[in-house]
């Protein structure tokens, strides 16, 4: 069974508008580099026509990946969101108890991820560590390089 991804529904049109692009302006121009290669004459010592084809073959994987998600995605309703507790699509203001850091995320599905606006996927460490939680609560997250001891000031949405 496919996995259900959970996404704003921006999110979703970004990936609709990917995909459009994909089949209907790189898929027509990879056919045409294979029917260019093609008539180039013998295919076995062809490099063009091998490069063409596994192009070809990446681009049909990308496709197909993308529909499947485009397909088991699930658009979130944004305004019935529950600010009282960290979920997807809220945002969540943190403070790092060793350096006093003060951190801002917006916790979004994988596809949406994009840490220079401040938006990590709920599949993160941080993140995982932080659904359920409310104001208030002090968790230590285990990440790559060490343990991360965060307070939530804040939930938003």
């Amino acid at each position: 069974m496919a996995k259900v991804s959970y996404m704003t529904l921006e999110g979703l049109r970004k990936l609709k508008e990917e995909l459009d692009q994909l089949t209907k302006i790189e898929r027509p121009k990879i056919s045409a580099q294979i029917a260019e290669a093609r008539d180039k004459g013998d295919l076995s010592e062809n490099a063009e026509y091998d490069a063409a084809k596994e192009a070809q073959g990446l681009l049909e994987l990308k496709i197909s990946k993308l529909q499947e998600l485009v397909i088991n995605s699930r658009v979130i309703d944004e305004s019935k969101i529950d600010s009282s507790m960290v979920q997807i699509c809220t945002k969540v203001k943190l403070l790092n108890l060793k350096n006093k850091a003060i951190m801002e995320y917006t916790l979004v599905a994988e596809t949406e991820a994009d840490l220079k606006a401040g938006k990590i996927s709920v599949e993160t460490p941080i993140a995982k560590g932080l659904l359920g939680k409310k104001v208030g609560d002090k968790v230590s997250i285990q990440v790559p390089n060490g343990i991360l001891d965060l307070e939530i000031l804040n939930i938003s949405i």
